[in-house]
């Protein structure tokens, strides 16, 4: 049985899985673009893009949005597939970031890391500039159906737009979390709980807009079976991050990759990032020297997030990630989703997709069966009566 199909406006992804965007290159052109060619939406992260230019220290702003330019012209000549972007709200370039995208048509931008509630505004700027029509879906990316009502309104009321679909984000996503340490663990913000939730906020979103506005269910969600879940509890489609680094086309160091390879669920920590969330990530020296109080002396050469505490930070996360994503994890750490430890091997995106699918089937026959059993047990009562 073949995946349902995820439509976003005019676009549709034929495998309702949406890849997600992961910053300081780990998700660039060659990772977004296999995913694309595969059916699913590809996604090309924003964050510090720029840090192969030469110039990226001296005009970071220059750099990054060159970089960005650059990245969604590659993806494009390397599928027809839908490529979208993951620009986070507390860049301090989201706004140049947010209409380089649109210039550039990405087909969809994914937006969190904080409410991107002027969002639209950018979209009809341009479209009144350039004498032109922009097509670029916007999708917020939230932690709660409050965070998605609360967008949906300002947007229509200020732009006339509502939201192409949302993105709900859970707790046991990687990277930065939209959450509150003590909300990690606590099962009212599960995801099973958070996207029926945000499900029912949208549903008058529609009536009003006249059209679908899915929803998109992301953290933790690693197999076919999670897929046909959260499925199940009303969402259109799921974003997945972690199991993308595990594939050849991951731009990433190969170290970068053995490192969810070598992860067991004992080495899977929450930090404290420099830019005032809780982040999910794999336990190292690196981290425990930094808990440790051991500064490490930095000057901020990027001022790449506005959320930022430089002044009281013993490291540059920019920095550190990067690092990281060339493989030198003693001078910076993974972000990681939840399930890392259950990682076992690199595979190619297709062969990531084909066992999702042979998963999704699975859990679906398991469903199907399950359901016939209890009708017929009740058929049995019935005529017992």
């Amino acid at each position: 049985m073949p995946f349902p199909a995820l439509r976003i406006g005019n676009l549709t992804a034929r495998i309702p899985v949406v890849q997600g965007g992961m910053g300081v290159g780990i998700s660039l052109s060659g990772l977004a673009s296999a995913v694309a060619n595969q059916g699913g939406i590809g996604v090309i992260a924003g964050a510090m893009i720029g840090m192969k230019e030469p110039d990226v220290a001296k005009d970071p702003l220059t750099a990054n949005l060159r970089a960005l330019r650059t990245e969604i012209l590659k993806a494009r000549q390397m599928t027809d597939g839908i490529i979208g972007v993951n620009l986070m709200v507390a860049l301090t370039t989201f706004s140049q970031m947010v209409r380089t995208a649109i210039e550039s048509k990405a087909d969809i931008i994914f937006s969190g890391a904080g409410l991107p509630l002027d969002m639209p505004r950018h979209l009809l700027q341009m479209c009144e500039e350039k004498k032109e029509e922009f097509k670029t879906k916007l999708v917020p990316i939230v932690s709660s159906a409050r965070a998605a009502t609360v967008i949906a309104k300002k947007w229509v009321t200020h732009f006339g737009y509502t939201p192409d679909a949302f993105v709900v984000e859970g707790p046991k996503a990687g990277g930065h979390l939209g959450f509150k340490p003590e909300e990690l663990h606590d099962p009212s913000h599960a995801l099973e709980v958070l996207v029926p939730q945000v499900v029912d906020a949208v549903k008058p979103m529609e009536d009003k807009c006249g059209r679908a506005v899915p929803v998109i269910a992301a953290g933790g969600v690693y197999s076919g079976a999670d897929i046909m879940k959260f499925l199940e509890l009303g969402a259109s489609g799921v974003q997945m991050g972690t199991r993308f680094v595990a594939t050849h086309e991951c731009d990433a160091d190969e170290r970068f990759k053995q490192s969810y390879l070598a992860a067991r669920p004992e080495d899977v920590t929450i930090i404290k990032s420099p830019v005032g969330m809780p982040g999910r990530a794999l336990e190292n020296e690196f981290i425990q020297e930094s808990r440790a109080g051991n500064k490490k002396p930095f000057k901020c050469i990027f001022h790449c997030v506005k959320t930022c505490e430089q002044e009281k930070t013993p490291y540059c996360i920019a920095q550190a990630l990067i690092n990281a994503m060339r493989g030198n994890l003693e001078r910076g750490f993974a972000f990681c989703g939840a399930n890392v430890a259950r990682v076992n091997a690199i595979i190619s995106v297709r062969e990531l997709m084909d066992s999702l699918q042979k998963e999704f089937d699975e859990a679906k026959n398991s469903f199907s069966k399950s359901v016939q059993n209890v009708q017929s047990m009740l058929g049995r009562v019935a005529g017992m009566q």
